[in-house]
């Protein structure tokens, strides 16, 4: 790709010699040229938040089976205790519910159900504001349909939709140590606790739960596990919840490779998973666990990354082209930062959050379109800023390069070419520097695969 942000891709078609064909002729086909992409790798704004519509979203955004985002906020509504809201990705913002609580219950991220619904927690709230479960239907329609009780606020995490259909999640409090716990619950709000938390096994999980590719549950807890004599809680561990509802204390945090982890974990297409601490490293860490526990650092952020201690406290997201991406809570000028984590554990800030842009993310979603969308508790239009809904601009990447392609004269062949970008790739294919049109023998010139059916020598160009 050049400078000017226009790629370039060749391929050639040959004709083969033969007896009755002693010529050849050399079509070189010129490839998907496009527009500069403006503002690459820069955060795009879609909407703010004004209080009616919701104040201060405190979680990521959830992606629908209608291509929609959906998300809770911490403020703002009818009575000020937070909303629901659902956005599209031109920008378009409409609150769907309203909580009625006496205190602000601090709902979670949504969770698509078997039903299309939508469920959640609040961390606190319900009949003992001591959090609950609750369904959303698609009409907005809001239902408590557990309330946590006991005396102790539970604070339970966001849903993780089981291979049962049940949702399975964690709570930071309760339990027999209070250490917290994993519960199951179905649609109609039946809740099983399954296993309790003790110092020993984890302590506090802070995060959701993360379905593997063996139908077992993965998670974090932020204290517990291998204790020294400088910290008797421990750093934290990573832990295995099998269906029969059984924990397993899988690895445990040293400083080195992490402390006190409060993100949910991240599934790899490999079966592996990949975390992040806020504490360890220079600045916290981004670590790889795998299934049978070897936990190893993946890449630790710095003051030269992240001049402000990066407070990475949300889950990554794999991104189109194979590379993770997150969010940091401060960093860049204090306000929050983008960054990306290649393969090989390269780490690299893409973007910075200033206030007007947003400040304070809450994490990235991928959209069917290949963009990332994502919410901050403050910033945006207005004053004092309740925080907005932005997507974030990458570069664009090839997935698929035309290759050449050798045949005989009356023979139809095919060129395919394919690129990845947050924003909507066009095609156009080329022929001596002029647009080629669906017409005669050429079909598909302004798709990914350009056919000319019967090639002749009035195919020959560049």
């Amino acid at each position: 790709m050049s400078s000017s942000g226009k790629a370039v891709r060749c391929a050639s078609l040959r004709f083969l010699d033969e007896i009755k064909l002693p010529f050849k002729f050399l079509i070189a086909l010129l490839v998907m040229a496009w527009a500069s992409l403006a503002g690459a790798q820069t955060i795009q704004p879609l909407c703010s938040f004004n209080g009616a519509n919701g104040a201060n979203p405190g979680a990521p955004l959830t992606l629908a089976n209608d291509g929609n985002f959906y998300g809770t906020t911490f403020y703002g509504g009818a009575s000020g205790a937070g909303t629901v809201f659902g956005v599209t990705t031109n920008g378009t913002l409409t609150p769907l519910a309203s909580f009625i609580q006496n205190s602000t219950p601090y709902p979670s991220r949504l969770t698509v159900g078997p039903d299309g619904n939508f469920y959640g927690t609040t961390s606190s709230g319900g009949s003992d504001s001591e959090g609950s479960v609750f369904q959303v239907m698609t009409d907005g329609t809001l239902t408590t349909l557990f309330s946590f009780t006991g005396g102790v606020a539970m604070s339970p995490s966001l849903l993780t939709l089981g291979l049962d259909g049940n949702f399975y999640g964690t709570t930071f409090d309760g339990g027999e140590d209070y250490g917290g716990t994993v519960f199951r619950v179905d649609t109609n709000g039946t809740l099983t606790t399954l296993d309790s938390f003790f110092v020993t096994n984890g302590a506090n999980p802070p995060a959701g739960l993360t379905l593997g590719q063996d139908g077992n549950f993965y998670g974090t807890t932020y204290y517990g596990g291998i204790t020294d004599s400088g910290n008797h809680l421990g750093w934290g561990t990573i832990f295995r919840l099998d269906t029969n509802g059984n924990l397993t204390t899988l690895a445990s945090f040293n400083g080195t490779n992490g402390v006190n982890p409060s993100a949910a974990l991240t599934l790899s297409p490999d079966g592996t998973f990949y975390g992040t601490a806020a504490g360890g490293g220079s600045e916290g860490t981004i670590f790889e666990v795998t299934t049978n526990g070897t936990l190893i650092p993946f890449a630790s952020f710095n003051g030269a990354e992240v001049p402000i201690n990066c407070q990475c406290s949300t889950a990554l997201a794999f991104g189109n082209d194979g590379n993770l991406y997150g969010t940091t809570y401060s960093g860049g000028i204090g306000l929050g930062s983008i960054f990306q984590a290649t393969t090989n554990g390269t780490l690299t800030t893409l973007a910075v959050f200033q206030g007007t842009n947003g400040s304070y993310p809450n994490g990235l979603t991928l959209g069917n379109d290949g963009n990332f969308y994502g919410s901050t508790y403050y910033g945006g239009n207005g004053s004092p800023g309740y925080g907005t809904v932005f997507r974030l601009l990458l570069p664009l990447a090839f997935v698929a390069q035309p290759q050449n392609v050798t045949n005989t004269n009356g023979a139809s062949i095919t060129f395919v070419a394919a690129a990845t970008s947050p924003l909507a790739v066009t095609y156009q294919w080329q022929r001596n520097n002029t647009n080629l049109v669906n017409a005669g023998n050429l079909y598909g010139v302004n798709t990914t695969r350009l056919t000319i059916a019967g090639i002749s020598d009035s195919d020959a160009g560049s």
